[in-house]
């Protein structure tokens, strides 16, 4: 009997370069294309779910598993954007400078009947308190493009982050562990 398809709902590279960490190729990505607009009073936890959630969905397949994932950055109870601009990333970068916040990053596996687990990882990131020419020299950088919270934490960011409690793949933006454990409970072979 053939071992399951694997579909990735994402064209990121490094949610592909993550899932070989596990020994795992997916035999297709299919990046899901939905509308990532928060609801109105959604909280960031609840957000992540549901996106990954409806990525699943949107890329569904009738002859394999779809796995899914959002990374959310939140700070308190507000969902910071993807940085696609250097106003962005800058308000951001401001805004997390000498505090600490949560990378949310959820993962969903749809399975060809339909059902769907889903995992979330919470990391409490600390930035160490950014100086006006640390946040300009990494706008410079342009490692901020279409970051959530407007940094990317395997760049040079993490030479500003002076504490990292929970899943470091997580903030990269699939959480190993957790994407483990969820493949592992459909049937997936992984050593």
């Amino acid at each position: 009997m053939a071992a399951p398809r694997l579909i990735l709902a994402s064209a990121s590279p490094r949610r592909r370069e993550l899932i070989a960490r596990l020994g795992l190729t997916p035999d297709a990505v299919n990046p899901a294309d939905i509308d990532e607009t928060p609801a109105k009073g959604e909280l960031p936890r609840d957000y992540a779910k549901r996106m990954a959630r409806e990525k699943a969905e949107a890329a569904a397949s009738d002859d394999g598993f779809v796995l899914a994932g959002d990374t959310v950055v939140a700070a308190g109870r507000r969902i910071l954007p993807k940085a696609e601009d250097e106003a962005t990333a800058r308000k951001c970068l401001e805004l997390l400078s000498g505090r600490r916040h949560r990378v949310l990053s959820a993962i969903a596996l749809r399975a060809p009947d339909g059902s769907v687990r889903e995992r979330l990882s919470e990391t409490v990131v600390m930035f160490k308190r950014l100086s006006a020419e640390e946040i300009d020299a990494y706008i410079a950088s342009g490692e901020w493009d279409g970051k959530a919270g407007g940094y990317a934490i395997q760049g040079i960011a993490e030479g500003l982050i002076s504490r990292i409690q929970g899943s470091h793949s997580g903030v990269v933006g699939l959480p190993l562990y957790e994407t483990r454990a969820l493949l592992k409970a459909a049937g997936f072979e992984i050593a």
